[in-house]
């Protein structure tokens, strides 16, 4: 990469202006701010840009025209790859973040390690499955498939058992508004709210649960037992089981501060760090926040550089 002006005169050669760990909406946003004002960056992505966005079939949430996932990450990843001063680092992961005084280092999977005067991280999340939840017990070692991935040929006609009341459902059902499927959504307490999206849907009965008990899945067919929160046991069959639990953090180890639950709270972060998009907590886990966070992370840096932070 050409010399850049943000690190003029610092006693350390850096790799880079800032580096970016995670590719999703948050990541490509800093990265395409960064270059807005002349800043190089490296992103560092172990998949593609955008992963998520794919798995999301409809959209009614974002600026731009846009009305899905892959028509959206399409354009994002487009947009970035065209973009000069951001080096991708695709297929790489992250595994240990670390900040000093003056600088950050990233050690990347191989070995390799990076330094910049500051870091983004904009990691995301990824699914709960039922062994991480207390009011699920489920067969040992079983991991199901979220209910954004579930094929609406396949689920035509039949009954989908989802664990959790999480948004996703609410995307599923406008992504198929004529699939005749029932899914039957068993929930705790702490789900209701998320709920009332979906609440008036038809093809919807929801179940809340004080706990759920899934037997081993045999042939074609799913069943549990259930206790519901007026105390009445009852069993539950269906054609398939999916989640919608929610998500956990997917932050790389090193020097991350993190809450009870595993987010990173912007507060109380490194000065040399900056978290951006889902992984600063579960309330805001929008691709618009995530957009604008990743924009203000960048811009976070800039002014740190020329030291015109307040």
């Amino acid at each position: 990469m050409a010399d850049s002006p943000f690190h003029t005169g610092s006693p350390i050669t850096h790799d880079t202006d800032l580096i970016i760990i995670g590719g999703g909406p948050a990541g490509c946003a800093a990265a395409r701010m960064a270059a807005s004002v002349g800043m190089r960056s490296v992103l560092i992505e172990p998949d593609t840009l955008c992963r998520n966005l794919y798995r999301i079939p409809a959209l009614n949430n974002v600026l731009g025209g846009c009305t899905s996932g892959p028509e959206f990450a399409d354009s994002i990843t487009t947009e970035l790859k065209s973009t000069q001063l951001c080096r991708l680092e695709l297929g790489r992961r992250a595994v240990e973040l670390r900040a000093a005084d003056d600088h950050v280092t990233v050690t990347l999977d191989t070995g390799t390690r990076l330094t910049a005067p500051y870091a983004v991280v904009a990691t995301g999340v990824g699914p709960l499955q039922p062994r991480d939840v207390a009011w699920i017990t489920a067969p040992s070692g079983l991991t199901l498939p979220p209910l954004w991935q579930a094929d609406a040929d396949d689920a035509e006609g039949r009954t989908l058992l989802v664990l959790g009341g999480d948004r996703p459902i609410g995307t599923f059902l406008r992504a198929h508004p004529t699939t005749g499927t029932r899914l039957l959504v068993a929930h705790p307490a702490t789900d209701a709210y998320k709920t009332e999206e979906i609440r008036d849907d038809p093809r919807v009965t929801l179940l809340p649960v004080e706990h759920l008990t899934l037997h081993p899945i045999e042939g074609a067919t799913a069943t549990a037992d259930a206790l519901t929160r007026d105390g009445r046991q009852c069993a539950v069959t269906a054609d398939a089981v999916h989640v919608s639990i929610g998500s956990a953090p997917t932050a790389p180890p090193g020097d991350l501060s993190r809450d009870g639950n595993g987010y990173c709270p912007p507060t109380g972060q490194h000065p040399r760090i900056t978290v951006a998009g889902d992984l600063r907590s579960a309330r805001f886990q929008r691709i618009m926040t995530a957009l604008g966070s990743g924009s203000e992370a960048a811009l976070h840096a800039y002014y740190a550089t020329r030291e015109l932070l307040p």
